[in-house]
């Protein structure tokens, strides 16, 4: 007991950023090396995640009324002989409750995730799920529309309103993004954004439903074309319980996970795709797989319904074939990046240089 306490102490550190290099270093080695630590680490994160959201929710109407304030003093609005103020008020009292609710939920979900309760998904047909958020989750749903009543005040700009979310990354500096067909399928409009915030308009120059990739190709002039991309695509098939890792955008900022190539097949030993064990959630679909040395061996597009941590990815060969098929459909010429900047730095230092290129995708 005292062990397992002191055990959960160490995650708590690590994920506040209270360990050392050596000790994060060390950790991190723990994690490679025992998967049972690793899946506890990975639980416990996402349980205290939900606690810092239910947190950052309880300061929702202080923050709320700290902007109405500085928007009514520097007088882009005022509230004499206007209703819109009881209209702020009317809109965070109309969704206090769902908001609670919905934050209550979130954390019931990471304890149940914590203490590993899978009654209900025993004796069911194995499925496949595919990893796009298409509910953008009810509590941001509810903030959104609270932060866009207060950016028409403030600015006459429509914001982009998403019924979906998943991640792509950039496979060509000049602005082509890969990522999942499901992920598109249904979009009439897309953006890409970066961890920055920045929206990039994109269009899908690509698609093969098939084989479950796309292409989408950033069309925003704002949009600074990048020299070179730190990872490299992997040419050669990738071995089993090598260890890997992902970036994926399964809420609005950036999320790392790591687990290991559990299968060289996918789902009813489909040779395209690789089973890989790690925890992911919807908005995962088209986020990266690489391994130790930093080259992408695939790309996340589903995982198993009822199996807790099966995942499948469409392993890197098929987005070369696709790059190859888009230039003969389309005559559209990518440079696949070849030069890998990654390898023989640390975990720390491959995240710090990979993030920027990892990509939110949204659509409507």
């Amino acid at each position: 007991m005292e062990q397992d306490l002191l055990l959960l102490d160490a995650i708590e550190r690590y994920y506040r950023g209270e360990m050392s290099h050596e000790e994060a270093a060390q950790f991190e080695e723990l994690r490679k090396s025992n998967a049972h630590i690793d899946q506890l680490a990975v639980e416990h994160i996402f349980f205290l995640e939900q606690l810092d959201n239910l947190s950052k929710i309880s300061n929702l109407k202080s923050v709320m009324n700290s902007v109405e304030d500085k928007l009514e003093l520097e007088g882009a609005i005022n509230f004499k002989n206007s209703k819109l103020k009881a209209k702020v008020v009317h809109i965070w009292k109309r969704y206090k409750r769902t908001i609670s609710v919905a934050a209550a939920a979130a954390v019931l979900v990471s304890i149940f995730t914590a203490t590993g309760v899978s009654f209900l998904s025993q004796n069911k047909k194995s499925a496949l799920t595919p990893l796009v958020d298409n509910k953008i989750n009810q509590l941001e749903n509810k903030l959104n529309q609270m932060e866009s009543k207060l950016n028409h005040v403030a600015s006459t700009k429509t914001p982009f309103t998403a019924n979906f979310r998943a991640t792509g990354f950039l496979l060509d500096g000049r602005g082509y993004v890969i990522t999942n067909a499901h992920v598109v399928s249904r979009a009439k409009n897309l953006i890409v954004e970066n961890q920055q915030g920045n929206q990039y308009a994109a269009t899908a120059v690509y698609t093969n439903p098939i084989t479950d990739l796309a292409i989408l190709k950033i069309t925003d002039s704002s949009f600074k074309k990048v020299k070179s991309i730190p990872y490299n695509l992997a040419k050669s098939g990738s071995s089993l319980a090598e260890q890997i890792f992902t970036l994926g955008y399964p809420r609005e900022d950036i999320v790392y996970n790591q687990g290991y190539l559990s299968a060289t097949t996918g789902y009813s030993g489909d040779t395209s795709a690789y089973q890989i064990s790690i925890s992911v959630n919807p908005g995962n679909s088209g986020g990266p797989v690489l391994d130790k040395k930093g080259e992408v061996i695939g790309i996340i597009s589903s995982k198993e319904t009822n199996a807790d941590g099966v995942v499948f990815a469409i392993k890197s060969k098929s987005i070369i074939e696709a790059v190859k098929e888009m230039k003969e459909k389309t005559g559209d010429s990518i440079r696949i990046p070849s030069n890998n900047t990654l390898k023989g730095h640390s975990r720390v230092q491959q995240i710090d240089s990979i993030e920027n290129y990892i990509f939110k995708v949204k659509g409507n």
